[in-house]
């Protein structure tokens, strides 16, 4: 992933009110109206948080006649995933051997006790 890509979707991450965006598009498509409905702010408001979701490339908007749907597109989202699979592989490897130490002493204390 494009690290301009990587910064942008972890920024729009960073906030709130765009996690709870992306939460609710999971259910399926929905308009602004629809998606301002839950927050105690403005469709501008709500409207200025999809442009950022959009920019990240995790929405897209549509036009279904009248309405202007917004879809989520999780791709972005397996990306950052990835990414930070690495360091979950890292945290696991660490932790096992912060076991394999503490098995070892425990073992010695045992077998001095």
């Amino acid at each position: 992933m494009a690290p301009d890509l990587l910064d942008a979707t972890f920024a729009a991450l960073a906030d709130p009110t765009r996690r709870a965006i992306l939460a609710r598009l999971t259910q399926g498509e929905a308009t602004v109206t629809e998606l301002a409905e839950p927050f105690a702010m403005s469709q501008p408001a709500i409207s200025k948080h999809l442009k950022v979701l959009e920019r990240a490339g995790l929405v897209s908007r549509g036009r279904d006649a009248q309405r202007r749907p917004v879809r989520l597109e999780a791709r972005p989202l397996k990306a950052a995933t990835d990414w930070l699979a690495a360091y979950r592989e890292y945290w696991a490897a660490s932790f096992d051997r912060l076991d394999a130490l503490l098995a070892e002493i425990q073992e010695e204390e045992e077998n001095r006790g």
